[in-house]
């Protein structure tokens, strides 16, 4: 590009086209591009996996000179460098697994200005050999990773990233950019004084991860637990968090027990076993890896589809970035927390050593995620709200409360007041656990000794737990009909307590351990796997793992699963169709297409399905938009075949291809259960295709087609096999 003329969203856009194989921006990509561009400073706060990555390497490759990124990690580094890489782009990362050799190769290559992006941890970039090599090249910014490090109120505070003020020292005129995905409005202000940024532009995307699941659970069986999340994702990635070393070897040893692929990850480990452990994850050789949230994991890997807390995280800033690891590429992803009271002492004797203020920002961190594991309100909905934002919506349809999988107690508003009306009775003097006994009717020496066994609430819920009560409390704590005050954290009577306790408002209270209810749950709106052959999929899957190991890559950076989706959706068959593929740049298109495409040709041939089917439209509602059970073309079609018409007068009235109305078809008789496909296939044809079912089984298609001269379609196929399946 012509470093004289001025940069465009449309040259930003070709740029991620060319080397990405993306045709549009995300949620504030070009406006934290644009501050690149024009030397301001910034602070972009993005959830994970909202292309935080993007909003500094397209640029520098827009802008003249070298881009420095400033990154914790060894293992994120060369991730990150062996994905740009993958798409034709120069970058480097200089870290004491480089040689000095290797080194000197680099220095030679930003010298010559080949290379685009060097990566390096905060020490090494502050050193003063890199400071003296970098001003003597053309630094184009600096782009600062992780950069809630910075501050000591976020929730993973690295000091040594305090030094990198002295950047702008050092480079004045150079911008600074600061990216992080969990930041509140006192760690983004910190992050800006501490690394001295001028006038900064503030980017805060939205926090929420629509695609993920949230669902919090009481730790009961933990492994069963696990165990269960697991079962749901076979062959599919995912990591599980504890809080103890020990807790990581045994659960890894017993999913490997049980058949599951997995592998500890912790401090305890040498840097040799971490780093083997970590690439046999990533390159899919395991499906499981089990680390302790207190030791950062550097993963990149996008198509992590589940994320367990065996353990409490200590935050909520941590549990946003932890849980953060699932779904990556934007598809579909469940995050599940396993809860236990016990963790909360774990954390607050382990953090009892940190200074005074520290301790008390930690605490608070620590009480706000209490009140996430045992609210009732939409969990979505509270992660935002903690950093300073709202949900619109009423249900996000992706959280364990909004599906119906939280068991609520039916007279919540009756047993709100009687805990509210016991608080009251006490003077609005004690905390959680003194009204605790106080309902439950203890005879604990200070309840006696107050009187409070006189009480007309004394007793009243003395059927149920002190845990049970301590935990309603919280929750209506949690949903603002009472707070806590001063530093024992008395108990009062909030404005919404009094109009609870007028029957005016409802709250939301959890049934007990042991109460579960049986009732059928809500179904989570929305497919990620509409229009793919699962089949397809997981052959190209297999593909992506030989090409990934013959490259020494991870199998993620061949392609993500969402590019993969999109392949076994529209099943592209040459190179042209291949880089229609969302994800598929000019350089993978060509290192790449050719072994995909008759990958698929291959498959699509044995299979007896139709190549290159652009105009596959996935007809999954997405989340949250008004209930509809249907796409309207989908509907729409369902209503034709009602009335017997066929493939071809159905693509005619809704404007669909054949192909597309042809799934259209297979799905509604699947769905409608049909078992005579006579409307569709004529008697004589049906007959012979169940014969050839019969004689060579139903799995692969073509032998079926061959066995029947050739002369019968594909799609008649399937209507009968469908018909036939559903006589099952």
């Amino acid at each position: 590009m012509d470093s004289s003329s001025p940069v465009t969203s449309e040259n930003l856009l070709a740029t991620m086209q060319q080397y990405w194989g993306y045709g549009h921006f995300r949620p504030l990509q070009q406006e934290a591009m644009q501050s690149v561009l024009d030397d301001r400073d910034s602070v972009v706060v993005m959830p994970t996996g909202g292309g935080k990555s993007l909003c500094y390497q397209v640029p520098a490759l827009c802008k003249p000179g070298l881009a420095v990124i400033a990154s914790p990690l060894i293992s994120l580094m060369k991730d990150q460098v062996d994905a740009l890489n993958a798409c034709g782009i120069k970058a480097a990362c200089i870290n004491s697994t480089v040689s000095p050799a290797g080194r000197r190769a680099i220095a030679a290559d930003i010298r010559s200005g080949e290379t685009k992006l060097l990566y390096l941890a905060p020490e090494r970039l502050l050193s003063d050999r890199t400071l003296d090599f970098l001003a003597s090249v053309d630094v184009s910014f600096f782009a600062i990773d992780e950069s809630h490090c910075i501050s000591e109120w976020g929730h993973d505070f690295r000091p040594e990233y305090r030094m990198m003020r002295m950047l702008k020292d050092r480079f004045p005129g150079v911008g600074i950019h600061a990216y992080t995905a969990t930041a509140t409005e006192r760690v983004r202000d910190d992050i800006a004084s501490q690394l001295g940024l001028v006038r900064p532009e503030f980017l805060v995307g939205s926090f929420d991860r629509p695609n993920l699941v949230y669902r919090v659970e009481r730790r009961k069986d933990r492994f069963e637990q696990i165990r269960e999340v697991v079962a749901r994702h076979p062959n599919e990635s995912g990591v599980v968090y504890c809080i103890r070393r020990a807790d990581v070897e045994s659960i890894a040893e017993q999913l490997n027990e049980s058949g599951i692929k997995a592998l500890p990850y912790h401090a305890g480990l040498s840097d040799e076993q971490r780093q083997s452990h970590q690439d046999d994850f990533i390159q899919e050789r395991v499906d499981v890896i089990v680390a302790t949230v207190a030791f950062g994991m550097g993963i990149d890997k996008s198509n992590v589809r589940y994320v367990v807390h065996a353990g409490m995280p200590k935050s909520l800033e941590s549990y946003q970035q932890e849980s953060g690891r699932a779904g990556r590429d934007g598809l579909e992803a469940e995050c599940v927390l396993l809860y236990s009271s016990g963790d909360l002492v774990t954390w607050k004797r382990m953090l009892g050593d940190l200074p005074d203020t520290a301790q008390q920002a930690a605490f608070s961190s620590l009480e706000a995620l209490d009140h996430f594991c045992i609210g009732t309100e939409c969990r979505h909905r509270m992660l935002v709200s903690y950093f300073g934002q709202e949900l619109e919506e009423e249900e996000c349809e992706a959280c364990d409360v909004c599906l119906g999988t939280v068991d609520l107690v039916e007279d919540s508003l009756i047993l709100g007041q009687k805990i509210l009306s016991c608080i009251i009775r006490t003077g609005e003097r004690f905390g959680a656990d003194h009204n605790a006994k106080v309902l439950c009717g203890s005879k604990d020496k200070r309840i006696l000794e107050l009187g409070h066994d006189d009480l007309s609430t004394y007793g009243l819920l003395q059927d149920q737990s002190i845990r049970a009560v301590r935990t309603w409390i919280e929750q209506l704590v949690g949903q603002r009909f009472l707070s806590k005050t001063g530093e024992f954290n008395v108990l009062k009577l909030t404005a919404s307590g009094r109009e609870l306790l007028r029957g005016e408002v409802i709250p939301k209270l959890t049934k007990p351990d042991g109460e579960r209810d049986d009732r059928p749950r809500k179904q989570r709106r929305g497919d990620d796997w509409e229009g793919v052959d699962r089949g397809l999929f997981e052959s190209l899957r297999s593909l992506r793992r030989e090409k990934a190991e013959e490259a020494g890559i991870p199998a993620y950076i061949v392609f993500g699963d969402s590019a993969l989706r999109e392949m076994a959706r529209h099943r592209p068959s040459n190179l042209e169709s291949f880089r229609l593929i969302k994800g598929v740049g000019e350089k993978k298109c060509v290192d790449y297409g050719a072994d995909f495409t008759q990958h698929i040709q291959s498959y699509c041939q044995q299979e007896g399905l139709e190549v290159d089917a652009m105009e596959t439209e996935v007809i999954a509602a997405p989340r949250r938009e008004p209930p509809k059970n249907q796409a309207p073309a989908l509907k729409d079609a369902f209503t034709l075949f009602a009335k017997g018409k066929t493939v071809d007068e159905v693509a005619s009235i809704i404007g669909r291809a054949n192909s597309t109305v042809q799934g259209y078809l297979e799905q509604f008789v699947r769905e409608q259960k049909l078992e005579d496909p006579t409307a569709w296939v004529t008697g004589a044809t049906a007959r012979r295709i169940e014969d050839a079912v019969h004689e060579c089984g139903p799995r692969a298609l073509r032998p079926i087609h061959e066995h029947l001269g050739g002369d019968v379609s594909y799609e008649e196929i399937r209507i009968v096999i469908a018909c036939l399946q559903n006589r099952d």
